[in-house]
């Protein structure tokens, strides 16, 4: 069960004890990410998350690696569209260490002048990985045609422009202007003691308060349908189709859950059978829904040849145009359903994983998470909601696709086959 406290500076401290585990997860959740940075500070929240590993007032670069290399444990961090997490995973014995790190690196690293300069063209390089990397750019371009200029259309590692005009003050201001008490959340689950943990945790984050919090964004979608073709010499052609979601808190996620197995979510789903098994067209092919604060998003990948490109949009959006008519079967709900539950919970089994899930909810929906609440909600799950969710998800007329790879000779091709 998960237990949430405060502290008297209002920082959350989420937990949840497992009994029958030797290891520990402790996260430290900070309420910004892309979305929250204004003009000029595209891309802040990651720099950030990456600086915060090139030492401190008391530690080294080489010193925070070797401390939890020490003791057999891990550290690393990641940064989203709506949260950063600095997290660690040890043994329970090690948890006082833990804590120490991850507090030094999130509220005190400094930023030293020549890691900053070194670590801009880190993150150049890794901007250059994500147009290297197709599937990720397809991805991200069609989620920027999906949003257009709303703020979860910014990319999370910002652009070349904005990375190359950071500087060591204005870093710092972002950090002093998001990283507030009431912006944090510490989440915790594995094998500890509730007290020790909570005496550790005030003296590690013992911030100044302040009311500064994070307000609810006003999310949402522009609406119409826009296609990119991005031309790319590589051998396959990758597309994403992106439609209209759900919010993470909107009770509609589920069917979508469960729309989304039956369309592309497993091996057994329509478009793997489709166009992978029975034509061969495809190695890649799935889809996903993303769910946001007040939004969300549902697409379809696929990686093809590219003489296969437009035949497979073409099949993607039959499939698409079946279920707005048909519907699913009686089967496939039940095995979806089922499909979907099993793959929740064995993805919680582990500590890391369920401080991921307890700190994102008390994070961004200011809540305790109930695993049993979930699993109840995808039991509840009708035929009726799936068909009540289908016109909405499945709306051609807010179909936004990216293309990308060798596209250019056939453009035109592959814009007819999404009309």
């Amino acid at each position: 069960m998960t237990v949430i406290r405060e502290l008297k500076n209002g920082v959350r401290v989420a937990m949840e004890r497992m009994e029958h585990v030797r290891s520990v997860s402790i996260g430290i959740w900070v309420n910004t990410g892309s979305v929250r940075e204004s003009e000029g500070e595209g891309g802040a929240s990651h720099f950030i998350e990456h600086m915060a590993f090139k030492g401190t007032a008391s530690r080294s670069a080489e010193q925070i690696a070797s401390e939890m290399d020490a003791v057999g444990g891990s550290l690393n961090a990641f940064t989203s569209k709506e949260c950063t997490c600095f997290y660690a995973k040890v043994l329970d014995e090690h948890l006082p260490i833990a804590i120490d790190v991850l507090s030094d690196i999130t509220f005190h690293s400094t930023f030293p002048a020549d890691e900053l300069e070194r670590e801009k063209h880190v993150i150049l390089e890794e901007i250059l990985m994500t147009e290297d990397s197709p599937e990720d750019l397809t991805a991200e371009r069609a989620n920027a045609l999906f949003f257009q200029e709303e703020p979860l259309a910014r990319p999370i590692l910002g652009t070349r422009e904005s990375v190359l005009a950071f500087d060591r003050d204005r870093l710092l201001a972002y950090r002093r202007e998001h990283y507030t008490p009431r912006n944090i959340v510490v989440a915790c689950a594995g094998h500890f003691d509730e007290e020790t943990l909570m005496r550790l945790v005030e003296e590690k984050l013992n911030l100044e308060p302040s009311e500064r919090c994070a307000l609810p964004l006003a999310q949402r979608y522009p609406g119409g349908a826009r296609a990119q073709c991005v031309q790319k010499d590589i051998e396959q052609v990758h597309l994403t189709l992106m439609l209209p979601g759900f919010a993470r808190d909107a009770a509609d996620q589920y069917p979508l859950a469960v729309l989304s197995n039956v369309i592309g979510g497993s091996m057994s789903s329509r478009l793997f059978q489709s166009i992978r098994e029975q034509r061969g067209l495809a190695y890649s092919i799935y889809s996903y829904p993303i769910y946001y604060a007040a939004t969300g998003t549902f697409a379809l990948y696929a990686g093809t040849g590219e003489k296969q490109a437009v035949e497979v949009v073409r099949l993607m959006r039959e499939e698409m145009e079946k279920l707005r008519s048909e519907g699913i079967t009686a089967q496939e709900f039940e095995r979806c359903k089922a499909q979907l539950k099993g793959s929740y919970v064995l993805g919680l089994e582990g500590s890391g994983a369920r401080m991921n899930a307890i700190g994102k909810v008390a994070l961004l929906q200011n809540r305790e998470y109930r695993e049993e609440d979930t699993i109840n909600s995808i039991e509840c799950v009708t035929m009726e909601d799936i068909l009540r969710v289908i016109p909405i998800v499945l709306d051609e007329s807010q179909l936004c696709a990216a293309f990308v790879g060798r596209v250019e000779h056939q453009e035109g091709a592959l814009l007819r086959a999404l009309k």
